[in-house]
């Protein structure tokens, strides 16, 4: 006989795994956007800017990954101010190892974390040197067993010097991808993997690309300039002040700003 003082057990705390309560998924954030609505976007990206470049100077495969790994925390252009000089006396592996780490941090000083960037630079000349005689890998996990290289310099060396479809998301796309409802996301990876899965595949080979500039030069962080955006009618994100969009036309690469 049962005692009626006894509390009733829960459904979580019965000891039938099968019938314990169950601890709902959290749900996934999915873009605000339609499928054509997508397409439309980066149709019109594409027509804007038709073959999109990044904008960190390099003359090989090894010079974008040092540039890239140079790039964390700093500008691309204060990059390229400092790796001018550089790259024309260190464009191999062999020759940043021969440069050494002193002489390599007289070019770069500008460079924000610039000693601890020097270290990874001649580093990772070593183990290119040492594990891939001298040539920069095109394979993900590869490239991130390299001092001082991430996911998202990964990502960035593996588009930009192997033409793979890749989404590299740095402070502009984490913030676009959020802002517009595109991918929204608590961390890049989130983001990464949100734009990968809605982008149609004929625009991943330039999607990072077009989302970086159009977050630099109009969809910026502090104030975004709607009424240059070719996307207004579309876009969704909650601060915009403008739904007419800017003329539909191919930007020439001096007038991206």
């Amino acid at each position: 006989m049962k005692n009626p003082k006894q509390k009733a057990r829960l459904p979580s705390e019965l000891r039938d795994g099968s019938n314990a309560m169950r601890r709902p998924r959290p749900v996934r954030p999915y873009a605000l956007y339609t499928a054509s609505e997508v397409h439309e976007i980066f149709r019109r990206f594409a027509m804007q800017r038709p073959e999109p470049k990044g904008e960190l100077e390099h003359v090989n495969a090894f010079t974008l990954l040092v540039a890239v790994v140079l790039s964390a925390q700093a500008t691309d252009a204060g990059v390229n101010k400092a790796t001018r000089a550089l790259f024309e006396v260190a464009d191999t592996p062999q020759k940043m190892l021969a440069l050494g780490e002193a002489k390599l941090g007289d070019y770069i000083r500008t460079i924000g974390l610039w000693r601890n960037k020097a270290k990874n630079v001649i580093a990772l000349s070593e183990a290119l040197i040492r594990d891939y005689g001298g040539e920069v890998p095109g394979d993900r996990d590869e490239l991130t067993k390299l001092p001082g290289v991430g996911r998202k310099t990964a990502n960035v060396v593996l588009n930009m010097a192997f033409g793979q479809p890749t989404m590299a998301v740095d402070t502009h796309i984490f913030r676009i991808g959020n802002r517009l409802g595109l991918a929204p996301g608590k961390t890049p990876e989130e983001v990464e993997a949100g734009l990968i899965r809605i982008i149609p595949p004929e625009y991943m080979r330039h999607a990072h690309h077009w989302l970086i500039l159009h977050g630099r030069y109009v969809c910026k962080a502090r104030k975004p300039e709607c009424e240059r955006c070719v996307i207004a009618d579309i876009c969704k994100a909650a601060e915009k002040t403008n739904s007419i969009p800017a003329p539909l036309v191919e930007l020439k690469a001096d007038a991206f700003a």
